[in-house]
Order: structure tokens, then C-alpha cells, then sequence
């Protein structure tokens, strides 16, 4: 009974961690190929808008609208779409820190829109907001 080698008839005290870094690398790789083709192919369907409107009494409200000819106006006032940045940043000047009102035809692209609101954020308007009708129903 000696510290002689031979055999060991003693239990091992160690956890076999091998086949659970297997089954972790096969989920890793399954991972990784099937992840980009999720993002492929993605059907967005964007909610309504259901909010209270908003007060619209204050005739110092700034209102920026596109009809469906795309033809630009602030509040009553047509302009084009190269004035429009030009008439903004003076309106900003004179009126730092007001909200402007964005509202736009159903039938106008969306980029005609982004275009609308990055030229309101490029001429010093902190706050603009997308006016709408509710659905109704």
C-alpha cells in the first residue's frame, strides 16, 4: 500500500467538459449560418398611428406641407423646393427653439418627406413633428 505506481483504481474527480464544447461549437455554426438569413426578405408592417391630436389653436404654429403635385408650403406661403431651406434657416433665426409641423400627402414618396424634414432639422429646428388624421374605426 505504497505510493507505487501501477494502477489507479481511485475515482476521478474531474468533469469531461469535452462533449459540452462540442454540442457549443455545432450551436455556435448553426447560428451563424442561419442569423444573415433572417435578416433577408423582411416584410415590415408599421403600425397605425392612434395618438390624441394636438392643439392646434396657436396661430404661431409653423406648418410645413407637401400636396400631392409636390408643391412645398409654410403655412399658407408656396415655395419650391430649393427656396424651402433658405426661408427655414431665416424663420429658425427668428424663432429659435419653435416646433415645426410636418404634414404631407398620403400620395407623396417618402422621400420627398425625408427630404422636407431634414431640411427643417438642418435649418436650427430642435423639434419637428409629423401631423396626421387618426384612424378612424
Amino acid at each position: 500500500m505504497g505510493m507505487g505506481g501501477g494502477g489507479s483504481t481511485g475515482v476521478m474527480n474531474d468533469i469531461n467538459v469535452t462533449p459540452l464544447v462540442d454540442v457549443m461549437l455545432v450551436l455556435l455554426i448553426i447560428f451563424m449560418v442561419t442569423v444573415p438569413m433572417m435578416n433577408q426578405g423582411v416584410d415590415i408592417d408599421l403600425p397605425k398611428a392612434d395618438a390624441p391630436p394636438l392643439n392646434m389653436e396657436d396661430e404661431t404654429q409653423l406648418i410645413l406641407s407637401i400636396d400631392a403635385e409636390l408643391n412645398f408650403f409654410i403655412n399658407e406661403s408656396t415655395f419650391t423646393a430649393d427656396e424651402m431651406p433658405a426661408k427655414l434657416a431665416a424663420i429658425a433665426e427668428a424663432n429659435p427653439g419653435a416646433p415645426i409641423f410636418v404634414q404631407a400627402d398620403g400620395d407623396v414618396p417618402y422621400r420627398e418627406v425625408a427630404r422636407l424634414l431634414g431640411a427643417a432639422k438642418l435649418a436650427g429646428f430642435p423639434r419637428v413633428g409629423m401631423v396626421f388624421h387618426p384612424e378612424e374605426g
